[in-house]
C-alpha cells in the first residue's frame, strides 16, 4: 500500500509565479535524493490555498524525507514561497 502525504498551504498571490517556476527543481530533487518517492500532485484551490498530494512507497520512505527537510535548493526554493502551511496528513492509499 502507498503512503500519501496530503499539505494544505497557502501562498501569497506575489509569490504564487516562484512557487510554480521551483516546482520542476523540487521534484527533480525528490526524486534524486528521496528513497520512495513515487509522485506529486499539486493542486490550486481558491484563496491563495494548495494542496500537494505526494505519494510515497511506505511511511518510513515519508518519515526520512520528513528527516531531510529543506536540504536541497530545489526543495528551498519552493518552500520558500509558502507563506503558511495550513495542515499536514498522511494516510495509506487501498
Amino acid at each position: 500500500m502507498t503512503t500519501i502525504e496530503l499539505t494544505r498551504f497557502r501562498v501569497e498571490a506575489a509569490k504564487t509565479a516562484a512557487l510554480l517556476a521551483a516546482r520542476p527543481a523540487m521534484l527533480a530533487d525528490f526524486k534524486a535524493d528521496r528513497t520512495g518517492f513515487l509522485a506529486a500532485d499539486l493542486v490550486q484551490l481558491p484563496n491563495g490555498e494548495w494542496l500537494d498530494i505526494v505519494q510515497w512507497a511506505t511511511p518510513e520512505d515519508f518519515a526520512a524525507s520528513r528527516e531531510k527537510g529543506a536540504d536541497h535548493p530545489g526543495i528551498a526554493a519552493f518552500f520558500a514561497a509558502i507563506a503558511e502551511v495550513l495542515s499536514a496528513e498522511e494516510g495509506t492509499a487501498h
